[in-house]
């Protein structure tokens, strides 16, 4: 792993759910820098650099996109388009959510997410979700970087 904090986009359109998941992702042992984008257009905006975002000193490529679900453009459409464009399905997204719907899951690893997790409901829970989360993802798996 390189010096450079890992890039982590996460899509959020609520404030106050977005500002706990920054805050705990602080508090991780691995160097992390959020880019928080509050919904799935601007969010694809970004990845492909258009609009705002067409510089790509401007909107480096996360090495990691937790997806609750953005209004807009749907989240779920969002990992296909990510999916299916080369230059991007390299880049794992963590689908955070309170929803343990079955279509739900099985829509999204349809569309190849590579985690699927439900939001625990307690403070502690949650913190301990996202530290954990930090670990595996940012620290113990292995990834191309772009």
């Amino acid at each position: 792993m390189s010096g450079e904090p890992t890039l982590v986009m996460l899509i959020e359109d609520n404030v106050d759910h977005a500002e706990l998941v920054i805050r705990t992702m602080e508090n991780n042992p691995i160097p992390t820098r959020i880019q928080h984008l509050t919904d799935g257009e601007t969010a694809l905006d970004y990845l492909l650099r258009r609009n705002n975002f067409s510089e790509p000193s401007s909107s480096p490529r996360p090495h990691h996109p937790f997806r609750p679900a953005p209004p807009r453009v749907d989240g779920l459409e969002v990992l296909r388009i990510i999916k299916e464009e080369e230059e991007l399905r390299s880049i794992p997204v963590v689908i955070l959510t309170t929803s343990e719907a079955e279509k739900d899951m099985t829509h999204a690893y349809g569309n190849y997410v590579n985690s699927y997790l439900v939001k625990p409901v307690g403070f502690e829970d949650f913190s301990n979700l996202m530290k954990d989360l930090g670990v595996y993802w940012l620290g113990w798996n292995k990834q191309l970087r772009a």
